[in-house]
């Protein structure tokens, strides 16, 4: 289980250990060294995602250990709230950044072992703080930084990642799941959690950078 602790709100991940074990562990070290605290969610685009993970509030893009092997083929499919692994072009070339499914993605998922079809690896879900996701999939996007658009106007800061160890998450779960975890600043400005993907997925073309 992992908690990311926002300047919008908390957002509760159940990370699948079992399906993506090497996108887990890559997460869980970046995560244990302190490596998300003070980064931002740098690219929102509404209808499709939400992407964080890798760049500083002064848009200066952090230092990353080696790329990890893409784990797309797990069978886990980009639907609405799942967290997956962010890359370049290159099937395997994804290191710190991260973003979450704010509606189904499935052109994202694993079609074939090319560059083209392998496709973004999902390595969990979110389980509360689905408000927080909808909210910051919304703000206000233009040009900051090196970034021509889709940069929120207003910072959204990842404060912290925190991440359980893994045979204590069950247990966390179920007692985070019973409480209110989202601790949302936002309150009702949130958007709706109701799980309908927006027309505009289906025309998008997957390219997450």
């Amino acid at each position: 289980m992992a908690r990311i602790q926002t300047s919008a709100g908390d957002i509760l991940i159940e990370l699948d250990e079992k399906r993506a074990p090497v996108s887990v562990a890559n997460f869980r070290d970046y995560a244990d060294s302190g490596f998300y605290d003070g980064t931002i969610f740098h690219r929102v685009i509404e209808g499709f995602m939400i992407q964080g993970g890798g760049y500083n509030q002064n848009y200066m893009r952090k230092q990353t250990r080696r790329p990890i092997p893409n784990e797309a083929t797990n069978g886990l499919s980009n639907t609405q709230y799942t967290i997956s692994m962010a890359r370049t072009n290159a099937p395997h070339s994804a290191t710190s950044q991260f973003f979450i499914n704010s509606a189904d993605n499935s052109n994202l998922d694993h079609r074939a072992r090319d560059a083209r079809g392998w496709g973004y690896a999902v390595f969990g879900r979110v389980v509360d703080g689905y408000d927080v996701v909808d909210y910051i999939s919304e703000v206000d996007t233009g040009a900051a930084g090196p970034f021509r658009r889709d940069v929120p106007r207003d910072q959204v800061i990842i404060l912290s990642v925190q991440v359980s160890p893994a045979n204590t998450d069950a247990a966390v779960k179920n007692a985070e799941i019973a409480g209110d975890v989202s601790n949302s600043l936002i309150g009702s400005q949130a958007g709706s959690s109701g799980g309908n993907p927006s027309p505009q997925t289906q025309q998008r073309q997957a390219k997450l950078n």
